[in-house]
C-alpha cells in the first residue's frame, strides 16, 4: 500500500541528517571569508550603494513582512488544530455531521503537527542562536562595500566580539523551516515538490537580503544546509519506529474507514439511479 510505503521509507533518513551536518560544516568552512562572496555581493554594489535600499517598499512587505506574517499565521494555525485534536473526544460522532471540518483535522496527525511546529521553532532559534554565538558581519558593514569593519574570518570575528550577527541568515530560515513538510508520512510522495518549493522560496527571501547588503551568499546557503539537517533530525526523533507504526495503524484504518464510506455511497446512488 502506497501509505505504509511512504512511512516505512522515512526509515532510511534516520542518519542523512550526521551526512547532512557534515556538509553543513564543509559548507561554513570552504565558503566563509572567500572571494567567492565578495564577488557574488559585488553585483548588488555600485557607486557606492546597494541595488536596493533597506525597507524599500513595496520589496520589504512582499520579501520580509508579508512572508513572515505569514508563517507566524501558519504556526497559530498549526497550534490552534493541535490543542482541539488533542481535545476533542475519541468519540468522533459530533464530528462526522461536518465533513469538511473532519478532513481538515485528520489530513495530518498530531504528531506530524508537532513535528512542523517544532520545525517552525528550533530553526529559526537556533539560528539565532549562532548569530550571537559567530559574531559575523554583514557585507554593508564592511569597509570594502562602505562600512566601517574590515573583513575576517568567522574565527577571527569569533575571538574579536564584533557587535554584527549576520550569519548565518535567519530571515532566509523561516522559510527554509518550511522544509519539514517534506518529511512528513501523510506528504511524503510530494516530498521533492515541496523541496523544490521551499527551496526557492527560501533563496528568494535570502536573495532579497543580499540586494542591499544584509547577507553573503554563503550566510544563505549555510541557513539552507542547516534547516535540512534539524529537519532531518527531527523527523528521526519524531517518526521514529514505534511511532511510525501507530501513524501507520492510524492512517491506514482512517483510509479504510474513508473507502468504506465512499463504497457504501456509491452504492447507495447507484441502487437510487437503477429504481428511478
Amino acid at each position: 500500500m502506497t501509505i505504509e510505503r511512504n512511512l516505512k521509507r522515512c526509515h532510511s533518513t534516520n542518519w542523512v541528517w550526521l551526512k547532512l551536518l557534515c556538509l553543513t560544516i564543509i559548507a561554513t568552512l570552504v565558503s566563509e571569508h572567500s572571494q567567492f562572496d565578495i564577488r557574488i555581493s559585488e553585483f548588488f554594489y555600485s557607486n557606492g550603494q546597494w541595488l536596493i535600499q533597506k525597507g524599500a517598499q513595496p520589496y520589504a512587505f512582499i520579501f520580509y513582512d508579508g512572508p513572515k506574517a505569514l508563517l507566524i499565521l501558519s504556526a497559530l494555525y498549526l497550534l490552534v488544530i493541535l490543542v482541539i485534536r488533542y481535545r476533542q473526544p475519541s468519540n468522533t460522532t459530533a464530528i462526522t455531521g461536518n465533513r469538511k471540518f473532519y478532513k481538515l483535522m485528520t489530513r495530518l496527525s498530531a504528531r506530524e503537527i508537532s513535528y512542523v511546529l517544532s520545525m517552525l521553532v528550533v530553526v529559526p532559534s537556533t539560528i539565532a542562536l549562532l548569530k550571537g554565538v559567530t559574531h559575523v558581519s554583514c557585507p554593508n558593514h564592511l569597509i570594502a562595500f562602505g562600512g566601517d569593519l574590515p573583513y575576517l574570518s568567522l574565527w577571527q570575528n569569533m575571538v574579536a566580539s564584533t557587535p554584527a550577527k549576520c550569519f548565518p541568515a535567519a530571515h532566509a530560515s523561516a522559510s527554509f523551516s518550511l522544509y519539514g513538510l517534506a518529511f512528513l508520512p501523510a506528504l511524503y510522495e510530494y516530498r521533492y515538490r515541496i523541496f523544490e518549493i521551499v527551496t526557492v522560496l527560501g533563496w528568494t527571501m535570502g536573495l532579497y537580503k543580499m540586494l542591499f547588503g544584509d547577507h553573503f551568499f554563503s550566510h544563505t546557503l549555510v541557513s539552507m544546509l542547516l534547516s535540512l539537517t534539524i529537519a532531518c533530525t527531527l523527523a528521526a526523533i519524531f517518526f521514529k519506529d514505534k511511532s511510525t507504526h501507530k501513524a501507520l495503524n492510524k492512517t491506514l484504518s482512517r483510509t479504510k474507514r474513508y473507502k468504506t464510506s465512499a463504497l457504501i455511497k456509491t452504492m447507495t446512488l447507484s441502487k437510487t439511479d437503477s429504481s428511478s
